[in-house]
């Protein structure tokens, strides 16, 4: 098989077969395939299309160009999530021991932050000592005892995924919705998980803003999971203002315990953590339907399950499980802080989702570029929702940094994110559509 002749059978619009794209995906994964040639095979799929088999062709060959995670030997339904990425929107940090709480085994699987959207690992990481690159042995011996591991993609699981990452970003080719399909699924698929809820965002904080193309990518999600025997739901949700009342990594996370440990949370926060977890403990075969998934849930919270399968993970993966009694105390929050106050009368009628993620980084709570360090104790604390009613020097919100530089800049920005009028904004739907 020569690389050539595939791409020009991509060029000229054919369908691939699943050996040729096989050969793709080793080739990506080992470098036997030169990156321009790999570059222009995914130039060729972005303008031609893949076929619906041929993505979860890719899919497929994409998680087997390394090791895939044998859960076998772990009885139960395996239940993950995924998020398209959004801004304040911690709820994995909640929802994964929620769902484990009520007997669900949740191998969860997360990535870093990168642009104004937020990382569940980069929030795991803010509890000191708290690890995510786990041994696949480790993995499965965390799940049989506790039911619950929350990690990182490791180097063997879907390498291919990684070098094609990159190259889509090099190459102008990171809209191609059979490209995104293939990147998100075949790590999913690496898990060996039986179940995946998908939480797919779109507004301005979304990695696609326009609700018809989320849902296309929500669709074609649904369709390449159906393809390789996964079950699957998908949640649309709005993502124009930050989710709940938290906006960076330590500062997440303590929102999240304290949620856990029975404090009322933020509505549209609780709303989002309900309903997810609700489609994951009913696809998990805990529920017969996901409302009743959700009322085992908030139980779940009430009777302290969920606190407590939260601090044996933070055991299970070497951290500080005194943060889980008093996250004030033990997560990490810079020592500069500022208080952005109302400029005038009236309604919060917007607080534009991306640019407070892009104030987030500003701060130090995100990065620019995925080599970039993260400030676990920078973030805002929001005092006002858009919506609200505001006097002027009201407190909207509360920034932290580490430097005056950042802490001006982020102030800044997260100003501009801001406006003002005499009515109450329209409220749309946090929930829009649920794909099953």
């Amino acid at each position: 098989m020569k690389m050539l002749d595939l791409l020009l059978k991509k060029r000229s619009g054919l369908e691939m077969t699943p050996a040729e794209l096989e050969f793709i995906s080793a080739g990506a994964a080992d470098g036997s395939i030169p990156d321009y040639q790999l570059s222009s095979w995914l130039m060729a799929a972005f303008l031609n299309g893949l076929t619906p088999a041929e993505t979860a062709a890719l899919t497929r060959a994409m998680a087997l160009s390394g090791k895939k995670l044998d859960l076998s030997s772990i009885k139960g339904m395996k239940i993950d999530k995924h998020s398209t990425g959004g801004v304040g929107d911690g709820v994995s940090i909640a929802l994964a021991p929620v769902v484990a709480a009520c007997g669900v085994v949740v191998p969860m699987m997360s990535g870093r932050g990168l642009g104004h959207t937020g990382g569940t690992l980069d929030k795991l990481e803010a509890m000191k000592g708290f690890k995510v690159r786990l041994e696949p042995s480790y993995i499965v011996k965390q799940l049989k005892a506790s039911g619950l591991s929350m990690f990182g993609q490791t180097e063997q699981l879907a390498p291919s995924d990684k070098k094609l990452y990159a190259l889509r970003d090099a190459s102008c080719t990171v809209e191609a919705l059979p490209l995104i399909v293939a990147s998100i699924l075949s790590k999913k698929y690496a898990e060996d998980i039986t179940g995946l809820v998908m939480d797919v965002k779109y507004g301005s904080g979304a990695f696609l803003k326009d609700f018809k193309k989320s849902r296309e990518l929500a669709v074609a999600l649904m369709k390449t999971a159906k393809l390789l025997g996964i079950r699957c739901v998908a949640v649309m949700t709005a993502m124009n203002e930050p989710l709940g009342l938290a906006v960076g990594n330590g500062i997440e996370v303590s929102q999240s315990i304290k949620i856990l440990a029975g404090e009322k949370g933020p509505e549209d926060f609780m709303r989002v953590l309900e309903v997810l977890s609700g489609w994951m403990i009913h696809l998990g075969g805990k529920a017969r339907s996901a409302a009743e998934g959700e009322e085992k849930a908030r139980a779940a919270i009430a009777d302290g399950s969920a606190l407590e399968k939260f601090r044996l993970m933070v055991k299970w993966q070497g951290g500080d499980a005194r943060v889980v009694g008093d996250p004030d105390r033990f997560m990490p929050k810079a020592k500069l802080f500022k208080d952005i106050r109302a400029s005038r009368a009236g309604f919060l009628t917007a607080m534009e989702a991306r640019t407070v993620g892009f104030a987030s980084v500003a701060l130090g709570a995100g990065r620019a570029k995925a080599e970039d360090a993260v400030d676990f104790g920078a973030g805002f604390i929001l005092e006002k929702k858009p919506g609200d009613r505001v006097k002027p020097g009201d407190i909207i919100a509360r920034t932290y940094a580490s430097s005056p530089a950042k802490l001006a800049e982020g102030v800044k920005m997260f100003e501009s994110s801001l406006a003002y009028g005499p009515k109450a904004p329209r409220k749309e739907p946090l929930i829009r559509e649920i794909i099953k």
